[in-house]
């Protein structure tokens, strides 16, 4: 059986079209090397790929395609949560916390799962309280971040109105009380780079139609990796380097992560890696087993797995490469995409040349993750800076500053492509994401592309990005951080902007004219 499935979990959806189909997992072929959108969406098998699979085999053994509508992925595979929080903060006067109280109602469909995390500040007293509230539409999907992006948006909301009634600079606030060193630093980088102190003004003290504002919130996530991964590296006769893994890449740069694990193992050139003899193979159930992509951690999962593969497969390459240059394998270095010996640098062969002493037509070795290559925790805070318009109460996002750690940079430009992608989501989330449900069905009424409206260009600002690099931590996931503060930092600029707050997302004009007082309540 071969199924080609857009999947987070190409070897999850391989054991359980099994177990379905009540075959041996040998048996079954699962291929998925790019996917589409996920979101959450894909990190188990949806009833429509045994479906399918039962369909081939009814029609002969013919291939069959099967495609969800839009309307059909809405309905069936899950839901972000609503919340409905209740906050309050105690403090001492000099912005000190002391107490934090969360009562939260969350909407998980026809299951739970609308549970909030905790706050991500130093609270040393506190009470979490989380209630679900069943309702008749699909379960709760881990969506970007699950269920972050709602705990950030109350907790910084009620942080802001804090500062507002005590007159406290929300920034110096947020710093004071942060348990997170990182993350501190990472304030005041924000901060200046969104020109804090040149242009944050009182809430409510600006006049006019157009009236801009700041804000600021803070992310968290763990974003490490585990066991579970298994990769192979094959160098050939030629000099040609294959790299086998059965991960999925779901758009976020995989497949570059795990080229870059092997070739820095290898001591290849940036040059070798784009060339036609290094190949990348990924996405296939046939090669070494990986974990599913989700939570962020893939990245933190394969690097160390592939980079062990290298690493042995390096060790067979100088052990055929030591009696031609006269010394043993551990006084050879791989660099550079030549091999030579750790005190003579000169004394060496270039990586083709290498390659040519192998015993056989090529040498594969096998890799697993191995602690020490990667992390876990990582922090992030992000500015917005806003435009809203008093009179059709438009928001428009002006800049965003996001500044992110995520341990070891492997790749910066598709880590910043993370951090990018995250805002867009966050600014979605903020400014247009809505699921309209009927009070009296349950029934989903915008389960389509023209009403359930997305970010696009038009809705794009700045995006500032920093990242912290730390090779010391070691490779930590990105992927979902970035969105986890946008919607909060936006919706509190939006706040100091008009001195009013709107406490329900998203920030759509018709609310923005309600907190004015120019529209009647719904």
């Amino acid at each position: 059986m071969l199924a080609y499935d857009s999947t987070q979990v190409l070897f999850s959806v391989r054991d359980s079209l099994a177990r379905t189909l009540q075959l041996s997992p040998e048996r079954v072929r699962v291929i998925c090397e790019y996917m589409g959108g996920g979101f959450g969406s894909k990190l188990w098998m949806h009833q429509h790929t045994p479906i399918a699979a039962r369909l081939s085999r009814m029609a002969g053994g013919v291939p069959v395609k099967l495609i969800l509508s839009r309307k059909e992925v809405f309905l069936s595979t899950g839901n972000n949560p609503d919340s409905v929080q209740h906050i309050r903060i105690g403090a001492k006067k000099d912005g000190t916390f002391v107490f934090f109280h969360r009562r939260s109602y969350g909407t998980g469909g026809i299951g739970g799962g609308a549970d909030l995390p905790a706050p991500y500040y130093r609270f040393p007293h506190g009470i979490i309280e989380n209630v679900d509230v069943f309702t008749n539409a699909g379960p709760s999907a881990p969506l970007r971040a699950p269920k972050h992006p709602q705990a950030v948006f109350g907790v910084e909301s009620a942080i802001d109105e804090l500062a507002r009634v005590w007159g406290i600079d929300p920034v110096e606030l947020r710093i004071k009380n942060d348990p997170n060193e990182i993350r501190r630093k990472e304030w005041q980088i924000g901060a200046e780079r969104i020109g804090w102190k040149q242009k944050w003004q009182p809430w409510g003290s600006q006049i006019g139609v157009k009236r801009r504002g700041l804000g600021c919130a803070a992310s968290a996530w763990g974003g490490g990796g585990g066991p579970g991964s298994e990769a192979e590296v094959r160098i050939y006769r030629d000099g040609s380097v294959e790299v086998r893994l059965g991960t999925q890449d779901i758009g976020t740069g995989t497949r570059t992560v795990v080229g870059i694990a092997a070739a820095e193992a290898l001591g290849l050139t940036a040059e070798f890696l784009r060339s036609e003899k290094f190949r990348v193979f990924i996405g296939d159930t046939l090669l070494g087993r990986s974990g599913g992509s989700g939570g962020s951690v893939t990245a933190a999962s394969v690097y160390p797995a592939v980079y062990d593969a290298a690493e042995n497969a390096l060790r067979r390459l100088l052990e055929a490469v030591a009696p031609k240059l006269g010394v043993s394998p551990d006084q050879l270095v791989a660099r550079g995409g030549r091999i030579f010996v750790k005190e003579k640098p000169q004394k060496g062969l270039a990586w083709t040349e290498a390659t040519k002493l192998l015993p056989a037509e090529r040498i594969a070795e096998k890799g697993r993750w191995r602690p020490g290559l990667s992390g876990s925790g990582v922090g992030g805070v992000q500015f917005a800076e806003v435009e809203v318009d008093t009179e059709t109460g438009r928001v428009r996002v002006l800049k965003i500053v996001a500044v992110h750690d995520c341990g070891r940079i492997v790749n910066r430009l598709t880590a910043e492509g993370q951090v990018i992608s995250g805002v867009v989501w966050g600014l979605s989330f903020a400014l247009l994401e809505q699921r309209v449900l009927d009070r009296q069905t349950g029934r989903m009424l915008n389960p389509n592309m023209a009403d359930y409206k997305l970010a696009c260009m038009m809705e794009i600002p700045e995006i500032d990005v920093v990242l912290l690099d730390m090779p010391e931590r070691g490779v930590i996931g990105l992927g979902e951080p970035p969105i986890i503060p946008t919607a909060a930092a936006i919706a509190n600029a939006v706040a100091n902007a008009l001195g009013v707050r709107i406490t329900e997302l998203p920030l759509t004009p018709d609310k923005v004219l309600r907190a004015l007082g120019k529209m009647p309540k719904a």
